[in-house]
């Protein structure tokens, strides 16, 4: 049985702490280690207690969500922002947020989050198992002794996981420990194209798309504002 991801919650407002930790009590491999009401009490525990993940609000009293997360970026594997403030979304992208939730918190937002923390958690500890190569038209995974070799045509869309790339195919997810820009800038241009700084997407397998989202096969992946005039020009 995979280990529990210790997650500590940050956040000012005692209520909003609250609802969190009810919505995370729903989920058993999400294991609550405290929650604190002002950074520099959180930033302490964070140093001792070393947690898996770190729930953060930005603007706190003393110090900002983002201001932590960037001076203990290398002791915070994993760091989600639940916020009123979207417009810091960016910036918190930037230092590798795992995810960023605009408040107010709701249990199908947090169901989202918590299924891609159970997907990634999984996964991760099979990740050091994979040795990624490249081929003309596939991917060749080094799986102890055995190696699977996988179509570029079977991958439906890729997915930004903090250091690690999640393919998706029809049939069966992997995780690489590789970083979805260095994926891309090797996979062929003309196949793939990048929608959003947590995806991109097999352009063959796109099959309707809108201002803000497409769908891929079955899956509905957001598009982001710096890609949109891009992605309006691909031909799929």
């Amino acid at each position: 049985m995979p280990k529990p991801i210790r997650y500590i919650a940050i956040d000012d407002n005692p209520v909003d702490t609250l609802l969190l930790q009810h919505y995370a009590a729903e989920y058993p491999f999400l294991q609550a280690i405290a929650s604190f009401d002002t950074p520099m009490a959180g930033m302490k525990a964070i140093e001792t207690q070393q947690p898996d993940l770190v729930f953060l609000d930005v603007e706190m009293p003393g110090a900002s969500g983002i201001e932590v997360l960037r001076f203990l970026q290398e002791k915070i594997p994993l760091a989600v922002f639940i916020t009123s403030h979207a417009e810091f979304a960016v910036e918190g992208f930037e230092l590798s947020a795992f995810d960023y939730i605009v408040k107010p918190l709701t249990p199908e937002r947090f169901a989202k989050t918590a299924a891609r923390l159970k997907d990634y958690r999984e996964m991760k500890d099979q990740a050091q198992s994979y040795k990624l190569l490249f081929e003309t038209d596939s991917i060749i995974f080094s799986e102890g002794y055995n190696k699977i070799k996988l179509s570029l045509h079977d991958i439906v869309y890729l997915e930004a996981m903090q250091d690690y790339t999640k393919i998706v195919t029809p049939t069966r997810n992997y995780l690489t420990l590789t970083t979805l820009t260095a994926m891309l800038e090797k996979l062929p241009a003309e196949l793939f194209a990048r929608i959003h700084r947590s995806y991109a997407v097999a352009i063959s397998k796109i099959k309707a798309l809108k201002s803000n989202e497409l769908v891929c096969m079955d899956t509905v992946l957001p598009i982001g504002k710096t890609y949109r005039s891009a992605i309006a020009q691909l031909k799929w």
